[in-house]
């Protein structure tokens, strides 16, 4: 299949990558005209100077950048993705943003007879290396059954949530999770290190019972350690969390446990890091 994928960072570089190994006709744009040379040298792939000449011809259009603004400028944009896609395509939207901009885009792509899917991912960088992303997906059904077995290229799993929107509102849903699972392993860590606990021992032992978790056993090796440069970003947690709790204040759902840890992913910031990833939320401790 023809297809175009549009931002080149963490994600969506390997996740491109994994499109064109797959056997598809992938053409990328990037704002970083580097990136993009890169990703061409290492996966021979097309590359295209804008959105719309990017989107141009092809059947779907896979887009991947930082926030509703980027969205915005990528695709609704005098050189963005609509002006490029034919009829009857179809737009996925792999960004963490807000269900607004996707019910936007989508309003707008179907007056044009073009077709929308948000499906922001879960899996970080690791697990789009390794094309074993979690996908949450909104939008029709009929849409999404064509595009699942593209996306199947770089996804382990992937399922719609409802319509336009309920993509994001899942994701939304699992930071707030990963949250505050993290600040748990953090006080179960610190704790375990204060009272003379054998890390390995104890993570192999409660990691087979109700305590286990994904953050757990790739993670506590690297938060015994100290060592945070292995997963995503506290500034990217904390956009997606902005998010989360402007969509809760919307409707009445309180997040008090999540307020509370981007209140501590704030003074992680305040110290410097804001390029560590989210199991950083220990250092807190270390420095007690």
């Amino acid at each position: 299949m023809k297809v175009a994928f549009i931002g080149l960072g963490v994600m969506g570089y390997p996740m491109a990558g994994h499109l064109q190994k797959s056997g598809h006709d992938v053409c990328v744009y990037n704002r970083s005209h580097e990136k993009a040379k890169k990703w061409q040298t290492e996966f021979s792939g097309r590359l295209a100077e804008t959105p719309a000449l990017a989107a141009k011809g092809c059947e779907m259009v896979f887009c991947c950048v930082g926030n509703d603004d980027d969205v915005r400028q990528v695709v609704l944009g005098e050189q963005g993705v609509l002006v490029g896609m034919s009829e009857g395509s179809i737009l996925v939207d792999h960004t963490t943003a807000s269900a607004n901009i996707a019910r936007e885009i989508s309003e707008i792509a179907s007056k044009q007879d073009k077709h929308f899917l948000d499906a922001p991912v879960s899996g970080g960088q690791a697990g789009a290396e390794n094309g074993m992303l979690t996908v949450m997906v909104g939008g029709q059904l009929d849409v999404f059954d064509k595009a699942q077995p593209v996306m199947d290229a770089y996804a382990r799993f992937s399922q719609l949530m409802g319509d336009v929107g309920s993509g994001q509102l899942a994701k939304m849903a699992n930071q707030i999770c990963i949250a505050g699972v993290v600040q748990g392993l953090a006080e179960a860590f610190n704790f375990a290190e204060k009272v003379g606990l054998d890390a390995n021992a104890l993570v192999e032992t409660i990691s087979k019972g109700a305590a286990g978790s994904w953050q757990m056993e790739n993670r506590y090796k690297t938060m015994f350690a100290g060592e945070y440069e292995f997963g995503f970003a506290v500034d990217w947690m904390r956009k997606d969390l902005a998010i989360a709790f402007d969509e809760a204040k919307k409707n009445n759902a309180p997040l008090p446990m999540t307020q509370m840890v981007d209140g501590f992913y704030q003074e992680i910031q305040e110290n410097g890091g804001n390029r560590w990833d989210t199991s950083s939320l220990i250092s807190r401790f270390k420095t007690k």
